[in-house]
């Protein structure tokens, strides 16, 4: 064989040693999207909200938010695990739109967010996400039967985890994907991305375990998570599940964010039409 193609062939190995070693070692910059620098007072948003601390079980100290009804009570507290990007200040319509269907909500977000200690990964997310259930539990006194968990795209992988330990009394996933790997796969189909990936949030695995009602939301056109992993979280969900797609609507467009299908979705879990 000539030099030339020996020479060629070793070119290429080193590159894509090097892609695949670059790929693995900075993936959770391509996972993880959190906005710089800490947020304001709970109050300066919110009114009538106030600012609360969770210690997670390694020891960081997290901002969150909890946001009491402004409707009349309805007795349950949402817990809001947020996607990949931004902060909790990227969920206050939510929260306010929620408040005033008579709902209680908990906005915190996750190490390495909104100006908090730590680098996110999934095991640091779930101790992140327990720190905020338990500080509903143990600190507000909120039974664990009257807790909604809310899970927005990444989040999902998020509360879903969490609920197969501690079943809330509903499930809402906004644009779940099946599992990490599957999403990636979709937006890096160059890379062996099942064999690179350290963070794997199986949220079909999860949902398969949870007995609980659950309900889907996702956009039609969604460019992120596509719909048929949404559905197929639906399809996979252990107890009675309510499917709502939004025509038309792509991941982070504002009616997936806070518009009047999810929030009319979060309250009929807890508050079914007759």
């Amino acid at each position: 064989m000539p030099r030339w193609v020996w020479v060629g062939a070793t070119v290429v190995v080193v590159a894509v040693v090097v892609v695949l070693t670059l790929a693995y070692a900075f993936q959770r910059k391509l996972i993880y999207l959190p906005s710089g620098g800490p947020v304001p007072p709970a109050a300066q948003v919110l009114p009538g909200a106030r600012d609360v601390r969770l210690t997670t079980a390694d020891g960081l100290t997290l901002g969150a938010w909890h946001v009491p009804p402004t409707g009349p009570d309805l007795g349950f507290t949402v817990l809001v695990a947020n996607g990949n990007g931004g902060d909790r200040t990227h969920r206050t319509e939510l929260a306010a739109a929620l408040r005033a269907e008579g709902l209680s909500v908990l906005l915190f977000d996750y190490r390495g967010y909104g100006g908090n200690p730590g680098d996110p990964s999934a095991d640091g997310l779930a101790l992140d996400v327990r720190a905020a259930r338990d500080h509903l539990v143990d600190e507000l006194r909120v039974p664990g039967n009257r807790l909604v968990y809310f899970g927005e795209s990444l989040g999902g992988g998020v509360v879903t985890e969490l609920a197969v330990e501690h079943p809330p009394a509903a499930l809402l996933l906004r644009s779940p994907f099946t599992e990490l790997a599957d999403t990636a796969a979709e937006h890096y189909p160059f890379l062996p991305v099942r064999m690179l990936l350290r963070d794997r949030f199986p949220v079909v695995e999860h949902v398969r375990r949870i007995d609980v009602p659950t309900t889907v939301v996702y956009g039609s056109a969604d460019s992120i998570v596509p719909p048929a992993q949404s559905r197929a979280v639906a399809d996979a969900a252990a107890g009675p599940v309510r499917v709502v797609a939004v025509p038309g609507a792509d991941h982070n467009d504002p009616v997936l964010l806070a518009g009047s299908r999810v929030v009319d979705a979060v309250v009929e879990l807890v508050n079914p039409p007759r």
